[in-house]
Protein backbone atom coordinates (compact mmCIF):
# COMPACT_ATOMS: atom_id res chain seq x y z
CA UNK A 1 0.00 0.00 0.00
CA UNK A 2 1.30 3.21 -1.12
CA UNK A 3 0.07 7.12 -0.66
CA UNK A 4 1.88 9.33 -3.40
CA UNK A 5 3.57 12.84 -2.18
CA UNK A 6 1.80 15.66 -4.38
CA UNK A 7 4.49 15.99 -6.80
CA UNK A 8 4.80 12.22 -7.50
CA UNK A 9 0.86 12.30 -8.10
CA UNK A 10 1.95 15.11 -10.77
CA UNK A 11 4.72 12.89 -12.13
CA UNK A 12 3.37 10.04 -12.31
CA UNK A 13 0.04 11.18 -14.45
CA UNK A 14 2.27 13.67 -16.84
CA UNK A 15 6.04 12.67 -16.53
CA UNK A 16 6.35 9.43 -15.05
CA UNK A 17 9.90 8.94 -16.75
CA UNK A 18 10.43 11.44 -13.37
CA UNK A 19 10.12 8.55 -10.75
CA UNK A 20 12.95 6.73 -9.67
CA UNK A 21 12.89 3.30 -10.91
CA UNK A 22 11.96 2.31 -7.32
CA UNK A 23 9.34 4.61 -6.80
CA UNK A 24 7.96 3.14 -10.60
CA UNK A 25 7.88 -0.45 -9.90
CA UNK A 26 6.17 0.63 -6.39
CA UNK A 27 3.45 1.86 -8.31
CA UNK A 28 3.88 -0.32 -10.76
CA UNK A 29 2.99 -3.61 -7.89
CA UNK A 30 0.17 -0.73 -5.93
CA UNK A 31 -1.59 -0.53 -9.54
CA UNK A 32 -2.34 -4.38 -9.77
CA UNK A 33 -3.74 -4.47 -6.49
CA UNK A 34 -5.67 -0.75 -7.26
CA UNK A 35 -4.56 0.64 -3.90
CA UNK A 36 -2.59 3.89 -4.80
CA UNK A 37 -4.01 6.37 -2.10
CA UNK A 38 -3.65 10.42 -2.57
CA UNK A 39 -4.14 12.83 0.12
CA UNK A 40 -6.93 15.19 -0.68
CA UNK A 41 -4.69 17.64 0.89
CA UNK A 42 -2.70 17.29 -2.04
CA UNK A 43 -5.43 18.05 -4.96
CA UNK A 44 -5.91 21.60 -2.70
CA UNK A 45 -1.79 22.02 -3.61
CA UNK A 46 -2.34 21.36 -7.14
CA UNK A 47 -4.94 23.53 -7.24
CA UNK A 48 -2.80 26.55 -5.24
CA UNK A 49 0.09 25.41 -7.72
CA UNK A 50 -2.49 26.34 -10.63
CA UNK A 51 -3.31 29.55 -8.99
CA UNK A 52 -0.37 30.94 -8.42
CA UNK A 53 0.79 30.14 -11.47
CA UNK A 54 3.67 27.74 -10.29
CA UNK A 55 2.23 25.08 -12.25
CA UNK A 56 0.58 24.22 -15.87
CA UNK A 57 -1.85 21.97 -16.46
CA UNK A 58 -3.00 21.33 -20.20
CA UNK A 59 -6.51 21.24 -18.62
CA UNK A 60 -8.68 23.22 -16.02
CA UNK A 61 -7.53 21.99 -12.77
CA UNK A 62 -10.94 20.84 -11.56
CA UNK A 63 -10.92 18.61 -14.59
CA UNK A 64 -7.53 17.57 -14.44
CA UNK A 65 -8.34 16.11 -10.66
CA UNK A 66 -11.60 14.36 -11.56
CA UNK A 67 -9.58 12.44 -14.18
CA UNK A 68 -7.46 11.06 -11.48
CA UNK A 69 -10.23 10.35 -9.30
CA UNK A 70 -11.48 8.35 -12.19
CA UNK A 71 -8.96 6.08 -12.38
CA UNK A 72 -9.56 2.82 -10.81
CA UNK A 73 -6.52 2.46 -8.59
CA UNK A 74 -6.24 5.58 -7.40
CA UNK A 75 -8.10 6.42 -3.68
CA UNK A 76 -8.44 10.17 -2.55
CA UNK A 77 -8.13 10.16 1.58
CA UNK A 78 -9.89 12.82 3.18
CA UNK A 79 -8.43 15.36 6.06
CA UNK A 80 -10.44 13.51 8.68
CA UNK A 81 -10.58 14.93 12.44
CA UNK A 82 -7.85 12.15 13.24
CA UNK A 83 -5.37 13.09 10.59
CA UNK A 84 -5.31 16.70 11.02
CA UNK A 85 -4.82 15.77 14.59
CA UNK A 86 -2.03 13.76 14.17
CA UNK A 87 -0.24 16.17 11.56
CA UNK A 88 -0.09 18.48 14.35
CA UNK A 89 1.61 16.01 17.23
CA UNK A 90 4.06 14.17 14.30
CA UNK A 91 7.38 13.49 16.54
CA UNK A 92 9.99 16.10 15.99
CA UNK A 93 12.02 16.69 13.98
CA UNK A 94 10.04 18.18 11.26
CA UNK A 95 9.37 20.74 9.14
CA UNK A 96 6.41 23.01 9.72
CA UNK A 97 4.85 22.61 5.71
CA UNK A 98 1.38 21.52 7.17
CA UNK A 99 0.33 20.20 3.97
CA UNK A 100 3.51 17.58 4.04
CA UNK A 101 2.73 16.97 7.77
CA UNK A 102 -0.90 16.08 6.65
CA UNK A 103 0.41 14.06 3.87
CA UNK A 104 2.66 12.24 6.26
CA UNK A 105 -0.15 11.79 9.32
CA UNK A 106 -2.18 10.23 6.79
CA UNK A 107 0.53 7.50 5.40
CA UNK A 108 0.87 6.53 9.55
CA UNK A 109 -2.57 6.27 9.74
CA UNK A 110 -2.92 3.68 6.48
CA UNK A 111 -0.39 2.45 7.16
CA UNK A 112 0.88 3.22 3.85
CA UNK A 113 4.71 3.64 2.74
CA UNK A 114 4.97 7.06 1.16
CA UNK A 115 6.31 7.95 -2.28
CA UNK A 116 8.31 11.26 -2.14
CA UNK A 117 11.25 12.88 -3.53
CA UNK A 118 11.33 15.52 -0.64
CA UNK A 119 14.90 15.00 1.20
CA UNK A 120 12.97 16.33 4.46
CA UNK A 121 10.76 13.53 4.47
CA UNK A 122 12.74 10.98 3.57
CA UNK A 123 14.72 11.77 6.58
CA UNK A 124 12.05 11.58 9.09
CA UNK A 125 12.53 8.66 11.11
CA UNK A 126 8.93 7.93 11.95
CA UNK A 127 7.20 7.40 7.99
CA UNK A 128 7.87 4.09 5.94
CA UNK A 129 9.54 5.84 2.36
CA UNK A 130 9.77 5.09 -1.11
CA UNK A 131 12.28 6.91 -3.58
Amino acid sequence: MILLDTHVWLWFVSNPELLSNKARKAVDSAILKEKIFISSISAWEVALLVYNQRLRLTLDVADWIAKSEMLPYFQFIPVDNAIAIKSVNLPKPLHSDPADRIIIATAISLGASLLTKDEKILNYPHVKTVW
